[in-house]
């Protein structure tokens, strides 16, 4: 499964860096980076509750 995010609806508030901080990071100039293609299966459940906890809706597991 990989993870997507509509850079449009994200406010880089950094929510989900705290969910999966191996998956998510924001730079110093607060743009959020997501780290690789596909996310191990030992981080899914960390994404899954980011993305859920997202307060814009901005990211998407497909």
């Amino acid at each position: 499964m990989k993870v997507t995010v509509d850079f449009d609806q994200c406010e880089a508030n950094g929510i989900c860096v705290g969910f999966a901080p191996d998956v998510f990071e924001l730079d110093d100039d607060d743009q959020l980076h997501v780290r690789g293609g596909e996310v191990p299966e030992n981080l899914l459940a960390d994404v899954r509750d980011a993305v859920a906890q997202c307060p814009k809706a901005a990211l998407k597991l497909e």
